[in-house]
């Protein structure tokens, strides 16, 4: 690594000013802060606090939480791909993992070309420093989608929510929607065929000799959307927990979520009031709604759909989220209330947590602002006693 470093060093100078290749320069920068950290302090008057955890370690600690996620994610795409052909006794379980894998990973990287790509020209145009922020919208992209998305879509849902839900609102911090959200949404009212129905859950060609060619017009319906057909689920409750059913990429093993929510709360970068007041929206318009007749357990939204890993990885987000102690316990009980309300009375659309949390970016400002506003009230109340 000295050697990368000695390097770096050494061509630095032509991307400083007045060096030959100056207009580069956000574009080297931001590839030298991604490999080192930068030696720059803050030196301006006034009071200046001091961290430990910056916004690179930050995302990069993010990454690591989605990785459980990710990689259960590929395995179990390629698991219901042998499972559909009737393979699956006889393949192994690096056959499974690795078609899934070559499955996932063109999304993956397609995600990242096209958003790192305009993040580096947007702050190479305005002569800025390339933020780290998507790092990790990047990698929540692929896996909120299902495995039937083609590239050319993705490109175009990550190019609109860099472009429309991020950068023209001033980058990484100004964002009033979580970028992902805001991708997932594009594709949903733009292209609705390939994000919904059961013909997109499950790869359905072989990759390099791996997997398999399944019939034209196969089908395979998520749990969710067959209780939104009035069909009760074909998957066994264990399998919803650990995630062998059609879905969402990241979105089906609600264990590997959980370890990433641990290492979340662990490293205090999620909310634990935003992620616990979400699951108590959500269980507690489950339990009305069951009391009023609904056939579907309470908990059983919890084990399906997006609801769990929307929770965990994109309510909590701290640009997009509610900043006040109060204000988090309000806006995570409004995203968990609303997901239900949407999944239970439109039939039409079964998903709803995507939704609600877009929802939620939406009103978590007021939210703060009317918390902040009570507490000046309350103290100046005080001042007058």
């Amino acid at each position: 690594m000295s050697f990368l470093r000695n390097y770096l060093n050494k061509v630095k100078p032509n991307f400083e000013e007045g060096g030959k290749l100056h207009a580069f320069r956000s574009v080297f920068d931001g590839f030298e802060t991604f490999l080192y950290v930068p030696n720059d302090t803050a030196k301006a008057g006034g009071v200046n606090i001091h961290d430990a955890i910056d916004s690179k370690r930050i995302m990069s600690m993010v990454v690591i939480a989605l990785m459980p996620a990710m990689l259960f994610g590929m395995y179990n795409i390629g698991y219901q791909n042998y499972l559909a052909a009737g393979t699956l006794d006889s393949a192994s379980f690096c056959e499974i993992f690795f078609f899934g894998f070559l499955a996932v990973l063109p999304k993956i990287l397609v995600s990242y070309i096209v958003g790192l790509g305009i993040e580096f020209a947007w702050a190479q145009w305005k002569g800025e420093e390339i933020q780290e922020g998507y790092l990790v919208s990047g990698i929540i992209i692929p896996l909120i989608i299902p495995i039937g998305c083609p590239l050319w879509m993705l490109a175009l849902a990550c190019a609109f929510s860099v472009i429309f839900c991020k950068e023209i609102f001033g980058g990484t911090g100004m964002n009033i929607f979580n970028p992902a959200i805001a991708a997932r949404m594009f594709l949903f009212f733009a292209y609705p065929a390939k994000m919904t129905g059961d013909t997109v859950w499950v790869a359905q060609n072989s990759i390099f000799g791996l997997g398999n060619d399944l019939p034209d017009g196969f089908t395979a319906a998520t749990p969710l959307g067959q209780i939104g057909q009035g069909i009760d689920p074909s998957a066994s409750i264990c399998d919803m927990i650990c995630g062998f059913i059609p879905g969402s990429i990241g979105e089906t093993s609600l264990i590997a979520i959980a370890i990433g929510a641990v290492i979340l709360l662990w490293t205090g970068i999620a909310s634990w009031r935003t992620m616990l007041s979400v699951f108590v929206g959500g269980a507690l318009l489950a339990l009305l709604f069951q009391s009023t007749g609904s056939s579907m357990e309470w908990w059983h939204h919890f084990v399906m759909g997006g609801f769990a890993f929307g929770a965990v990885f994109m309510a909590t987000d701290p640009v997009t989220s509610c900043r006040t102690a109060p204000g988090q316990y309000i806006y995570g009980f409004l995203i968990g209330a609303m997901a239900i309300i949407i999944r239970v009375m439109n039939a039409g659309y079964p998903e709803g947590m995507m939704l609600a949390i877009f929802f939620g970016n939406m009103f978590a400002p007021t939210i703060d602002h009317f918390v902040v506003a009570r507490n000046i009230s309350k103290r100046q109340k005080r001042q007058r006693i």
